[in-house]
């Protein structure tokens, strides 16, 4: 595993962008064109390489996406130019309203204590089923003592966040698909 650089880039929104292009979360957001899935992808690397940390696996096969919500909050003229870009590159001004409501149950149901919140884990669909998104996960959980959050709508992740420890601690009903709102404990450190 490394922690990715600028220059992986491409490498990264890739994955992402093959790896998402038939998730019910991903194509409620941004109506299901692969072009639109990329843009959520740059937009994603950007706010996390800036707010977060971007780690790939050493094949370079898989990517996990961290961002810090306090960060998140530090606004910036370029982060103000990388919404607005999404909201029309990607979104797309008829389901902004939808997005943002979705965005706004989501948020109702984070805690208000200080958290890592894992955005995205991507495998190369070519790659996947071989152990690669398992292995990069376990090696950057423990990489903070901060609880981790997340959010899946594909029902056959639950078991692998389960490995880890997660637990789902919401379900929201949306109108085409379910979201499942998990969460995972700092492990205790042993002195």
């Amino acid at each position: 595993m490394k922690k990715a650089t600028y220059s992986d880039r491409s490498i990264v929104v890739d994955i992402l962008t093959q790896a998402f292009s038939m998730n019910k979360s991903v194509n409620y957001t941004v109506g299901g064109k692969v072009k639109r899935i990329r843009r959520l992808m740059e937009y994603s690397f950007d706010l996390c390489y800036r707010s977060g940390e971007v780690y790939l696996s050493d094949e370079k096969a898989a990517c996990i996406l961290f961002l810090d919500p306090e960060k998140r909050k530090k606004t910036s003229l370029k982060t103000i130019l990388w919404d607005v870009k999404l909201a029309f590159g990607a979104i797309g001004i008829l389901n902004l309203r939808k997005v943002l409501y979705r965005e706004n149950l989501v948020q109702k149901h984070h805690p208000k204590h200080r958290m890592r919140y894992l955005w995205f884990l991507g495998v190369h669909p070519s790659q996947q089923g071989q152990g690669i998104g398992s292995a990069l996960l376990d090696q950057t959980l423990n990489l903070s003592s901060l609880p981790v959050y997340l959010e899946t709508s594909t029902l056959k992740n639950l078991p692998l966040y389960e490995r880890f420890d997660f637990s789902v601690y919401q379900k929201l009903d949306l109108p085409s698909y379910q979201l499942y709102l998990l969460k995972k404990d700092p492990t205790p450190t042993i002195c």
